[in-house]
């Protein structure tokens, strides 16, 4: 019992909290220590991060075999489609991680992929449309060509993604983070980008050369 309370405190959380709890003290604690938002040239720093990251990972999966165990009538049923890699599984290595899962042409229409962890998976043409992709980690991810139409992005993070000539027409976007990410060419009229005049999306760095924009207009 040490143990899984251990676990708790890992994730800044107190004894018993749930699983919704548990995965989005996970996302926040993974957003902050993600490697790819830390300068390359910090290697203390990239290795802090790294341990980090594990650690929370671990924490992460412990606590969910737990409430599994000790809540069985709670377990929800499994997607139909295979869930990807998780991070922890990862090369901790960066050079030597792979960006080797290609569903490039995949039609995942209406996918359940919330909160999943799509990391620098190629994706180029594959069909999204209408999926869920809410909370999900979707950093250096090849969306090239990908059709998104009226999918949900929602707190997505797209650091440094390919999203070049994409149909992200109507998507919702609202609190996702597209630092850094190459949308030459794509397609966002009608998109949802936030309340009002208030833009709910992160757009440093982002390359937006010849993208429509949620208003029809085309940046230049």
């Amino acid at each position: 019992m040490k143990e899984i309370e251990r676990y708790y405190r890992v994730l800044g959380l107190e004894v018993g909290a749930s699983l919704e709890d548990i995965n989005e003290a996970y996302r926040d604690l993974a957003f902050i220590w993600h490697p790819d938002r830390l300068p390359k040239n910090n290697e203390r720093l990239l290795a802090k991060a790294m341990a980090k990251l594990k650690e929370i990972n671990h924490a992460r999966e412990q606590l969910k075999t737990h409430q599994i165990v000790s809540h069985p009538s709670k377990t929800v049923s499994v997607p139909r489609q295979k869930p990807p890699t998780p991070y922890s599984n990862y090369p901790q290595n960066q050079a030597q991680r792979p960006y080797y899962r290609d569903w490039s042409g995949a039609d995942l229409k209406g996918a359940n992929l919330k909160e999943k962890d799509l990391s620098g998976r190629k994706l180029i043409k594959a069909d999204l449309s209408y999926a869920d992709l809410s909370d999900s980690f979707l950093h250096k991810i090849n969306l090239e060509e990908a059709n998104l139409f009226r999918a949900n992005l929602f707190r997505a993070n797209l650091l440094r993604a390919n999203l070049r000539s994409a149909n992200l027409q109507q998507v919702n976007l609202v609190g996702a983070d597209l630092s850094g990410a190459d949308l030459s060419g794509a397609d966002l009229s009608g998109a949802k980008v936030g309340s009002g005049n208030r833009i709910m999306v992160k757009l440093t760095g982002t390359i937006l050369k010849g993208a429509v924009l949620p208003d029809g207009s085309v940046h230049s």
